[in-house]
């Protein structure tokens, strides 16, 4: 049985446009972030999601908002 996308499901999607946008690989980011890339890897495939630290600092990083981030919102800019 199929089921629909969720918000929750955008999460990794933009993680990876994010990314992608900025040119850089997965290995790029783990090291900006300070992990290793198996788990950012994880981050990004929606297998496991970063602390509230790490969502803080890919918005400021990406200069999007955490609502648009995770999803719950169509709208990057921050307010």
């Amino acid at each position: 049985m199929s089921r629909g996308r969720t918000k929750m499901d955008r999460q990794p999607i933009r993680l990876k446009e994010l990314r992608m946008k900025k040119g850089l690989r997965q290995a790029e980011m783990a090291e900006k972030m300070g992990v290793v890339l198996r788990q950012y890897q994880r981050y990004e495939s929606g297998e496991q999601e970063p602390k509230l630290a790490g969502w803080i600092w890919l918005a400021d990083y990406f200069q999007v908002s955490l609502d648009y981030l995770v999803g719950r919102s169509e709208d990057p800019t921050r307010h």
